[in-house]
């Protein structure tokens, strides 16, 4: 008895540990990779190219046979009645013709033999399925520069919070110390409210970056495509992070805009805008169609189709219809002419994406350049500022520097920690930003 309670509560104790969401390890490239195939608008973006193969079979499926089939019954309730003159006396005699029920069963072929509409149609399908595969890989590396904004942004959470309390317990001991040399009368009052004013701006710092903190993560889960409070653990650093990212061979890619994504997608566009000028001239070709039609049916005074001795006529019919546009009152022209002014216009908007295309390359690389370049010169900062806070702080308590430098030095310090951190984001951000605009990214 004692033995299987102890199994009960073992078990008890295994289910409930069993039960509790493990947190989910990532690395920022894991997190590219989970985001890729869990991210919503990922999920949706894979599912248009799907139904765009559907659509270019159902497109060729209506250009195939097509085969319809048809029952008709009818009853009639009061017959028509024709009166008839047999004798040539004028008086007409009432005749009911054919049988007050009857049913026909019928099957047609139908398949198109020319139809240019059809052939561009086809072409238009294919277009189709490469502006939604271009458009899932724009998708893609929006997703991949959103997962490592949003991975960055937590990094940058936690790397602030244990700054910000190695700031707090070191300005709790300048306090401590202060205070006692205050209350032995070697100090001012004045000391002590410096320290204090400055531990109070440092501590509402932390209460603000932790609520972001729990903002970032959730933020983060979004966009790899967890629930919003999924427990994860990032497995990079942000220091490791920069280190890798900075890249100078970046700024030396040549720019291939033909081969970029929002340049494929405008040239997308001029193709499907030719397709509709093609449309609409084809719609003043003649269209060919030929059809087969078989049946069989049956006439009763009384319902007896199901009977084995009632009598079923057949039929049959084989038809081509030629249907020639011939005047249109210039309707068929002035689409036609609004189909090439929509196309002249998308020529203009693929130069202009050209254009624009260079512009955000260049400006990318400029921007990634002075990321790196602002990132050395705040980790020169951070190393100055450190130096002149452990002067004053030892001059504040040797008794030859006032609390005002010691605290104008502190401000200093966490200002040139907040500035290194946010040096460091810039640096990951802006090199995703470069790669997003030079397509480099294989994306799976």
């Amino acid at each position: 008895m004692k033995n299987t309670l102890t199994l009960l509560i073992v078990f008890f104790i295994y289910q409930i540990g069993f039960s509790q969401e493990q947190p989910k390890s990532l690395s920022l490239q894991e997190a590219i990779d989970f985001a890729l195939e869990n991210n919503r608008t990922a999920i949706n973006a894979t599912k248009d190219i799907e139904a765009a193969k559907q659509q270019k079979w159902e497109t060729t499926a209506s250009g195939l046979p097509q085969i319809s089939a048809g029952i008709n019954y009818q009853n009639a309730i009061k017959q028509q009645v024709t009166p008839v003159d047999l004798n040539g006396d004028g008086i007409d005699e009432d005749f009911v013709l054919g049988d007050p029920q009857n049913i026909t069963a019928t099957a047609t072929l139908n398949q198109k033999i020319f139809d240019g509409s059809y052939l561009v149609g086809l072409q238009s399908a294919k277009v189709f399925l490469e502006i939604s595969k271009n458009a899932k890989t724009k998708t893609d590396l929006e997703v991949r520069k959103s997962v490592i904004d949003a991975y960055g942004n937590v990094l940058l959470a936690e790397e602030s919070i244990e700054i910000l309390n190695r700031n707090i317990e070191v300005l709790e001991k300048n306090l401590f110390e202060t205070n006692k040399i205050y209350e032995n009368g070697l100090e001012e009052e004045e000391s002590v409210e410096q320290l204090k004013i400055t531990l109070s701006s440092v501590e509402s710092q932390l209460n603000n970056t932790n609520r972001l903190k729990t903002l970032a993560y959730q933020m983060l889960n979004i966009t790899i495509g967890l629930d919003l409070n999924s427990p994860i653990v990032l497995t990079d650093d942000l220091e490791n992070l920069t280190t890798q990212n900075v890249n100078l061979n970046l700024l030396t890619v040549e720019e291939n805009v033909e081969n970029t994504i929002d340049f494929l997608i405008a040239e997308n566009d001029k193709v499907s805008k030719e397709l509709l000028v093609k449309l609409e001239k084809s719609k003043a070709l003649p269209t060919l169609n030929a059809f087969i039609n078989g049946g069989y049916a049956a006439y009763s005074d009384t319902f007896s189709f199901a009977n084995s001795s009632q009598r079923w006529i057949g039929s049959s019919v084989f038809g081509v219809s030629l249907d020639i546009p011939i005047f249109s009152s210039g309707m068929r022209n002035a689409a036609t002419q609004r189909a090439k002014i929509n196309l002249e216009k998308a020529e203009t908007e693929l130069t202009e994406t050209e254009q624009r295309i260079k512009l955000q390359i260049a400006s990318a690389k400029s921007d990634y350049q002075f990321a790196i370049e602002d990132y050395q010169n705040k980790k020169e900062n951070l190393a100055l500022a450190e130096r002149i806070e452990t002067k004053n702080q030892t001059k504040f308590f040797e008794g030859i520097g006032s609390s005002f430098e010691l605290r104008q030095a502190q401000t200093q310090l966490y200002s040139a920690q907040q500035e290194l951190l946010q040096a460091m984001l810039d640096v990951i951000n802006t090199k995703a930003t470069l790669e997003t605009a030079l397509n480099t990214i294989i994306l799976n």
